[in-house]
C-alpha cells in the first residue's frame, strides 16, 4: 500500500485571508502549567520539564478543509443545510479520480467541456460517489503573497455536471473552488449581474455536496484513478467546515 498526503499544514506562514495563529508552549512552560493544575512545583518534574502544547486559533476554512452544505446557504434541496458533523461518513472514503488542469493559468475557469475532455484523455467514466480532485498546482504557491488568487477555478456549469453524475465530494488544490475571488469581484463591478459571485458554491442551495479546498501534492499521484481517497473531516458541532488530512491510497 502506498499513501500520499494531500493536505497542507496548518501554518501561520500560509498567505491566505483567514490565517492560523499558533502559540507554542515549551516543556518548561508545561511544567509550570502542570504544577499549577496538580498542586505541585515545577521542580517536581524531571529537569522541570513536562508536556509541550500548542494553542491554535483557527478558522474552520483555514488549512485543508471540507466545506459542508451549511457553508453555501441555510437550506439545501429544500431542507435545512447539513453541517459538517451531520454528513454521512461514506461520502469521505471512496474511489478517487484526478483531473489535471495544471497547464491552465491562474484564474482560468474550468468548463464542463474541459472536464469531459480530460476524462476522455484518461479514459475514465465517472460513477456516483467518486471523489473528484482538480489539480491546478496552486499548492506550489502556498507561501506566495497572493496565494488565494493563484488557482484555476471550476465553473458553476462544470460543477453542476459533476453533481448530476452523482458526485458528492469534489476537491481542489486551490484556495477556493470557484475562480479567485478578486476576479469574481472585478467581473461583478464591471458588469453587475447574477451568477458571478460564488456561483459554484451557490449550487449547494439546490444540490447537496461538499468541497475539499487547499489540497496538495496532487502532482505526486502516479495514476489519475485506481486509488481510494480518505478525507474524513473533523467533527465540529454545527460547523460550516471541518479540517481534514486527505490521503490517496494506492494498493
Amino acid at each position: 500500500m502506498k499513501l500520499f498526503d494531500l493536505s497542507v499544514p496548518i501554518s501561520p506562514r500560509i498567505r491566505e485571508p483567514l490565517p492560523a495563529k499558533i502559540e507554542y508552549s515549551t516543556h518548561e512552560e508545561g511544567a509550570v502549567q502542570a504544577a499549577a493544575a496538580l498542586g505541585l512545583a515545577p521542580e517536581n518534574f524531571p529537569e522541570k520539564k513536562a508536556w509541550a502544547t500548542e494553542t491554535v486559533t483557527l478558522n474552520t476554512h483555514s488549512g485543508t478543509h471540507v466545506d459542508a452544505p451549511w457553508h453555501y446557504w441555510p437550506t439545501s434541496e429544500g431542507k435545512p443545510s447539513r453541517t459538517i458533523d451531520e454528513l454521512p461518513l461514506e461520502w469521505f472514503y471512496s474511489d478517487g479520480v484526478l483531473l489535471d488542469f495544471s497547464s491552465k493559468p491562474p484564474g482560468y475557469e474550468i468548463t464542463k467541456d474541459d472536464l469531459i475532455t480530460e476524462l476522455k484523455r484518461i479514459n475514465y467514466t465517472l460513477k456516483p460517489f467518486d471523489i473528484v480532485l482538480i489539480r491546478s498546482d496552486a499548492d506550489k504557491r502556498l507561501y506566495h503573497e497572493h496565494y488565494a488568487f493563484l488557482h484555476a477555478g471550476v465553473s458553476a456549469e462544470a460543477t453542476l455536471w459533476l453533481l448530476e453524475c452523482g458526485i458528492k465530494v469534489v476537491g481542489t488544490d486551490g484556495w477556493g473552488w470557484d475562480i479567485p475571488l478578486n476576479l469574481q469581484a472585478e467581473d461583478y463591478r464591471n458588469h453587475p449581474r447574477d451568477g458571478v459571485l460564488w456561483a459554484a458554491h451557490y449550487l449547494g442551495k439546490d444540490r447537496e455536496y461538499c468541497q475539499i479546498e487547499k489540497l496538495a501534492n496532487l502532482d505526486q499521484l502516479p495514476k489519475p484513478y485506481g486509488f481510494k481517497v480518505s478525507c474524513f473531516p473533523v467533527k465540529i458541532e454545527r460547523a460550516s467546515a471541518g479540517w481534514a488530512r486527505p490521503v490517496a491510497i494506492f494498493e
